[in-house]
């Protein structure tokens, strides 16, 4: 990943940070969520801050924070590496649980529903 450093990707970083970090979230966060959805039990407000995060209207740091811990999930390799089954998500769901307990007050209803609807469509 552009030798970007793990302790870097979890930074909220600037704008231009921000930006490169959205289009890797993008790329990878629906290949990435499929694969670890039977392993992390909230993975409803995990796609729930993926619309959170790409909402222009979301505060700027609440999107630093939420792009941080979504490019740490979609990131194949970090400090446990996702292909060990049942102990790979492990550190993900950590960084999202921290992520989303310090953000949560900015999920709306209206991304909440997003990422049921997403959920809905790809079982």
């Amino acid at each position: 990943m552009d030798d970007v450093k793990i302790g870097e990707i979890l930074e909220p970083g600037t704008a231009e940070q921000q930006r490169k970090r959205a289009e890797r979230v993008r790329a990878g966060f629906w290949k990435t969520a499929r694969k670890a959805g039977r392993f992390i039990p909230f993975m409803d407000e995990v796609v729930a801050a993926y619309y959170c995060a790409l909402d222009p209207q979301t505060p700027f740091r609440v999107r630093g924070t939420l792009l941080a811990a979504l490019a740490y999930f979609v990131l194949p390799f970090d400090f446990i590496p996702d292909f060990l089954l049942g102990f790979g998500f492990t550190d993900d769901m950590a960084v999202l649980m921290t992520a989303l307990a310090s953000i949560r007050s900015h999920i709306t209803p209206a991304h909440r529903e997003a990422a049921r609807k997403a959920l809905e469509e790809s079982d």
